[in-house]
């Protein structure tokens, strides 16, 4: 069971930011920059990009709608912002449930990493 599981089974306090029957979204705890939200699906065997098939865009697709909803919902659809996952080890992930950060409230730096 990972930390987000335990978020999602109510284990763990959070304070929503955007939720509904396939997403959960909450502000990162350890942000990198003026807002981070983790949004993450409430289906917990997916582990990251890597074990996604066809079965799985309704809630990639959802992700992403989620996404959108918290830039408008934290201000900053309109100054830009970035959604990132993160796969493994070396592409930065360090919890092994498939979630998306989006962040913004700065300007963001190119590359990244």
């Amino acid at each position: 069971m990972t930390i987000f599981s335990k978020i999602l089974k109510g284990e763990i306090p959070s304070v929503p930011v955007y939720e509904d029957d396939l997403v959960y979204a909450f502000d990162d705890i350890s942000p990198v920059a003026p807002v981070h939200v983790l949004v993450i699906p409430r289906q917990e065997d997916v582990p990251n990009l890597n074990v996604v098939d066809v079965s799985h865009e309704a809630m990639l697709g959802r992700l992403l709608v989620a996404a959108r909803k918290v830039a408008e919902k934290k201000g900053i659809a309109e100054s830009g912002y970035r959604c990132v996952i993160n796969t493994n080890e070396d592409g930065g992930q360090s919890v092994y449930h498939l979630h998306l950060h989006v962040i913004g409230g700065r300007a963001l730096g190119w590359p990244p990493g």
